[in-house]
């Protein structure tokens, strides 16, 4: 498979199946036979793939997950210099979408080496288009933050975000995520969780946070992606989030920090909030 004496290779970059077999391309096939080397997150996923496929890997083999990515790219840039194809596969969907890909990307891009793709499965667009949401504008945001003090933050800037936004979430996670995303974002955002998809047991959860959050408490498993609706722009009056920020502070919130998170959402200033709520309560005082 060696290129000529002189001749430059290629990167090629392949998406893989996420589930099902089926949605495997004939030019994937024709790569994982063809490559010289076979870049693979997971060599013996990627071997087990190749079988499932009645392919025969001819090239060689190498891994190339996160901690030997930057290692493994010096080699490749080589190989392909010398005139060989490179395949870079990841366990699931597309390289460089929060998997190993980018970095090699960028070496070859450094280089002028040529880079070419074989499109196919991808968690990110096939949740927008089971999501039931607009998306028609959109942006992937990678992994929600683990932590919960950081993930509110990354959730406030999301507050005013007009396009529609996909993300990814642990299974064990996910309740906590979505119960964050309530408190910062409002119970009534629309979202899809998606899970397992196109597996077998592939499942689509749509609804507002509220009800997303509840039904999360249950447990949900297996791969997720969740699309959060995008913000509408709003200009609400002052006093009719003021119930929002009460039941904010009865769940043990600074009056402060509840005003904060609301006008983050409703279209009104801290103070001007602050300042109704105040006024309800001394009215309610009264």
């Amino acid at each position: 498979m060696s290129g000529e004496p002189g001749s430059i290779g290629r990167l090629v970059l392949a998406a893989t199946p996420m589930g099902d077999i089926g949605d495997a391309s004939q030019r994937l096939r024709d790569a994982l036979g063809s490559a010289d080397i076979v870049a693979a997150e997971d060599t013996r996923r990627t071997r087990s793939l190749a079988k499932a496929l009645n392919v025969e890997i001819t090239g060689r083999v190498v891994s190339f997950y996160d901690h030997v990515e930057t290692a493994r790219i010096p080699m490749l840039l080589t190989e392909i210099e010398g005139g060989r194809t490179v395949l870079l596969v990841t366990d699931a969907g597309m390289p460089s979408v929060s998997d190993p890909g980018y970095r090699m990307v960028a070496a070859c891009v450094e280089r002028d080496l040529p880079i070419t793709c074989l499109p196919g499965p991808s968690a990110v667009t096939t949740a927008l288009a089971l999501s039931g949401l607009p998306v028609e504008r959109f942006c992937f945001d990678g992994f929600a933050p683990r932590k919960s003090g950081q993930r509110k933050e990354w959730f406030r800037t999301l507050a005013t975000e007009p396009r529609a936004v996909a993300f990814f979430e642990a299974p064990h996670r996910l309740a906590d995520c979505l119960a964050d995303a309530v408190r910062i974002l409002g119970p009534d955002r629309r979202a899809a969780v998606c899970r397992e998809l196109t597996k077998t047991y592939e499942e689509v959860v749509r609804g507002s946070l509220a009800e997303l959050a509840a039904w999360a408490v249950e447990g949900a498993r297996g791969e997720i992606t969740v699309v959060l609706e995008g913000a509408q722009k709003v200009s609400a009056d002052p006093a009719d989030l003021v119930d929002r920020v009460e039941g904010l502070a009865a769940a043990g919130l600074r009056l402060k920090d509840a005003c904060a998170e609301v006008a983050a959402t409703g279209g009104v200033s801290r103070r001007e909030l602050y300042d109704a709520v105040l006024a309800a309560r001394a009215a309610a005082a009264e």
